[in-house]
């Protein structure tokens, strides 16, 4: 239960609301955000938070969650339930995105490893929960692809008399477009029309601009005048007959579309429940998602959640107050000395439990005991509504079955309540429904009417709170009430911080001792004259004022101890941790120690193991040679030898690295290990090391450089030669700065016809150069694997036909002009057209300026310039190509 019905806006999780309505992809989420409501089912809240968790962990990783096209289309599936019905084609677009999106999705939580025992561990357990049984239609989307394209338009190859109908619709406007150029070349030649007219549409009828009064020297009709009255439109007779043909045509093209989109609809009909259903389980990723995009903003947790109430929470903040403080410390520099609020929230430690389920908070106006309330009230409406909340991550929560909050003033004219009787009516309503599982809120409890009743109506309602075993914070000023809780288990004090020197409150909840109001120390800073502050003071008694100072220096004194003991704390922390640092240290000298001591204990012995083969060799061999003098002395000089180098280096024992051969350890490093090399030859042989190193590395590096420089070497003198070679007939050529390879046909002074994949193009010898062998056979290999169709070729033929050498971007936008400038050149690069116009007018000389420098960046373009003035002039741009 949710006391009362304007709960959430008294605590302002109305804007919560909206907050995550903002991070919504679309309305699908913000749905799900509409029916979001408190839950007293704990299961059910431990499962939004396990689903949150998983998702911030998503995000956090490093594979993008696959949630780009996020489109609501359920009114569109379910108006084709009706036989006949059909989606649009900007509809159907939306549907192929949305349901890749959803496969997308199903995909992507069902990620999981195999187990030992055969079963699919999968990564998101909570999410894969929501994705298991959602249904996804990859061939509904196939089918969706055959028909648009990707960007959203109905494919010509969607159907065969839909590419018949644009087919005839394309010839048919490329014949109008041909005759109104052959009729406005003809009119400019006479005069009647300017020299930059060109074609135009009106109502959809392409039709020739001509002023008033040259109007009745071409035959046809007026179709609309310009604003001004200075241009008349004219369609003339020649076309008429043509443009109602492409109305025809246009009309065919629409039923056509609309038979093609009608029978797809067949198809998707039998599925609309449970595409329905996916576009459900997409509401929920987009709702989940905006919940962890606030619980970013909020730097939130979501905590574990046990089915007893309980509040135990460490360093919580209000989340509204820390997004407004921020917002405001953004938005301006605000001197914080002036302020008497900080531009941080202060984190509140706030404890409930069954020994303390009651916590009456007291302290000075202005001083956070309203911040406080609503603190507790957000945070754990938040928490049961399935929204992390920013508390430390060692807080421990619980659920409650009801939240009841009095806060304000209710005072209704229209039910004749005054202030008081407003608060009364709710501690009636309060007091009937309150249980062991309700969580009261009262902000500035008993206060409205006389002090003294006031005071003592309200420890009265508190009492049967008490009795009734509810869980309650609350705020007041009366003392009666901080006096309460020292004569009734279950209760407890606790006081908003005030500094006493500074005359600023802290906004600091300490639990365990009331708060002074600091009545007179306010009045004081405010300016209040002393004469008045003296005067209150005998009127309230010296017992009153005396508690209170003492009160005051209580807190006083328990700030003062309790920082000092987090200085303690602190210091213990650090103590620990060097403590922990040194055994660390000393561990690793006795392990070390035990790993010194067990090699020398290994070296030892093979050293006697070799000592004994040596001795048992030297009697082995005086044995068998008979003890000759010769023999015998060099065989004792041998055991003399072996005996010195093991004594060598004040009798250290080297490590025997002669395997039997009698020879000193085989290097340096070895001796070192054994201690018979001293730190400076030491130090010696790991810079002749180093030096090596340095030498071979510089060894390298100059090899490369030869290299490098043999390779551009040779470049230069292929490319001499091919420079000072002359082009001749049947070379395989390209045109320099592209990769196209083509052969020349045949020359004509300084002029080429060169054939570029069976198209022949006219240029100058001067833009040609030979192509080197690696070239051509790439060349061969790209025309080898990708074959010209027949459509191909006619689309290029029929570019070359239609081609006209001028366009008119008059009255376009900058973007939309530029885009036809680069197709016009294309199409003239591809038909091999030497020169063409463009016509753009001459205005502030904005476009004509970004035309020109586009066309500074085309390589196939030779020059630009002017037409003559007596043609256009700066209104025309000639393309030199």
């Amino acid at each position: 239960m949710i006391y009362p019905n304007n709960f959430e806006q008294k605590i302002g999780f109305n804007e919560i609301r909206s907050l995550l309505h903002q991070r919504c992809l679309s309305t699908l989420g913000k749905e799900e955000v509409d029916r979001m409501e408190f839950s007293i089912d704990t299961n059910q809240i431990n499962q939004w938070m396990e689903e949150l968790r998983e998702f911030r962990r998503i995000q956090e990783g490093v594979e993008d969650f696959p949630l780009d096209n996020v489109f609501d289309v359920r009114q569109s599936v379910a108006r084709i339930r009706l036989q006949g019905t059909y989606m649009e084609v900007d509809e159907l677009f939306d549907l192929k995105r949305s349901l890749e999106t959803i496969i997308a999705i199903v995909k992507f939580l069902s990620a999981g490893e195999e187990r030992d025992d055969g079963e699919i561990r999968r990564f998101y357990p909570a999410l894969y929960a929501l994705a298991d049984g959602v249904a996804t239609f990859p061939i509904l989307v196939q089918r969706i692809s055959q028909i648009i394209d990707k960007f959203g338009k109905m494919r010509d190859t969607a159907s065969p008399d839909l590419l018949q109908i644009r087919r005839e619709l394309a010839r048919v406007e490329g014949s109008i477009s041909r005759t109104l150029n052959s009729i406005l070349r003809a009119a400019q030649s006479e005069g009647v029309v300017e020299k930059d007219v060109a074609p135009t549409m009106r109502d959809g009828r392409l039709v020739i601009p001509v002023a008033p009064g040259m109007k009745r020297r071409i035959s046809g009709i007026v179709h609309d005048e310009s604003a001004t009255g200075r241009t008349v439109y004219i369609e003339p007779t020649e076309v008429v007959e043509a443009n109602n043909k492409i109305r025809e045509l246009e009309n065919e093209e629409r039923r056509e579309i609309i038979r093609i989109l009608t029978e797809f609809a067949k198809q998707v009909r039998p599925h609309v429940a449970e595409i329905l259903d996916s576009y459900h389980f997409l509401a929920r990723i987009d709702f989940i998602r905006s919940k962890a995009e606030l619980a970013r903003l909020f730097k939130a947790f979501e905590p574990k959640i046990s089915p007893e109430p309980q509040i135990d929470w460490i360093r919580s903040v209000h989340p509204l107050l820390q997004l407004s403080l921020a917002r405001k410390a953004l938005a301006a520099n605000v001197d914080e000395s002036i302020e008497q609020k900080p531009n941080t929230v202060v984190p509140l430690d706030i404890r409930l439990t069954e020994d303390k389920r009651i916590l009456i908070i007291s302290g000075p106006n202005a001083g956070g005991k309203s911040v406080c309330l609503k603190t507790v009230g957000l945070l754990q409406y938040m928490l049961q509504c399935g929204l992390s909340i920013p508390v430390g991550d060692r807080s421990e929560t619980g659920t409650f079955h009801h939240l009841m909050i009095d806060i304000g003033d209710e005072q209704s004219i229209e039910n004749d309540l005054s202030t008081y009787s407003s608060h009364l009516m709710n501690m009636k309503n309060m007091m009937k429904q309150a249980d062991n599982r309700t969580l009261i809120l009262i902000d500035e409890f008993g206060t409205g009417t006389e002090p003294q009743i006031g005071g003592a109506i309200a420890e009265s309602v508190l009492k049967q709170f008490w009795q009734k075993k509810a869980w309650a914070v609350i705020t007041t000023h009366y003392q009666n009430l901080k006096h309460f809780a020292e004569d009734h288990p279950g209760v407890a004090n606790g006081a908003m911080l005030y500094d006493r020197h500074e005359m600023r409150p802290l906004f600091q909840l300490s639990i365990g001792r009331p708060g002074s109001s600091f009545a007179i120390e306010i009045a004081r800073k405010t300016g209040i004259p002393d004469e008045v502050i003296k005067d209150a003071s005998e009127i309230v008694g010296s017992d009153y004022i005396q508690s209170d100072k003492y009160l005051q220096d209580i807190v006083r004194d328990k700030r003062y101890w309790e920082s000092k003991r987090q200085t303690i704390h602190s210091h213990e922390k650090e103590l620990e941790k060097t403590i922990a640092k040194y055994e660390k240290e000393m561990e690793e000298l006795r392990e070390s120690r035990k790993q010194i001591i067990n090699r020398a204990k290994a070296q030892a012995e093979e050293m006697i193991k070799e000592s004994n083969r040596r001795i048992e060799n030297v009697i082995r061999e005086i044995r068998e040679q008979q003890a000759e003098k010769e023999a015998t002395k060099r065989l004792r000089q041998q055991l003399a030898d072996y005996e010195a180098s093991i004594l060598e280096g004040d009798g250290t024992i080297p490590a025997n690295n002669s395997k039997g051969n009698g020879k000193k350890p085989a290097n340096k490093q070895d001796m070192r290990n054994s201690g018979l090399l001293s730190d400076e030859d030491f130090q010696k042989k790991i810079d002749e090391i180093k030096n090596r190193k340095e030498r071979h590395e510089q060894h390298k590096k100059d090899k490369t450089e030869r290299k490098q420089a043999a390779v551009e070497s040779l470049r230069t003198a292929i490319q001499k030669q091919k420079d000072g070679k002359t082009i001749k007939e049947g070379d395989s050529v390209r045109i320099k700065g592209l990769t196209s390879i083509g052969k020349v046909e045949s020359i004509d002074g300084k002029q080429a016809v060169v054939i570029f994949g069976g198209m022949r193009t006219k240029m100058q010898l001067n833009r040609l150069e030979h192509a080197d062998t690696a070239s051509i056979q790439e060349s061969q290999k790209q025309f080898q694997a990708y074959n010209y169709s027949r459509e191909t070729r006619e689309t290029i033929d029929k570019h070359r036909n239609q081609f006209r050498q001028e366009l008119d971007v008059r009255g376009l936008r900058a973007d939309e002009a530029i885009n036809q400038v680069q197709y016009f050149i294309d199409d003239a690069i591809l038909v091999g057209a030497g020169q063409v116009k463009i016509l753009h007018g001459k205005g502030n000389g904005i476009l004509r300026t970004m035309i020109r420098q586009y066309l500074n960046s085309i390589p196939n373009v030779q020059s630009f310039r002017d037409e003559h003035v007596q043609f256009g002039g700066a209104g025309i741009t000639i393309v030199e190509l």
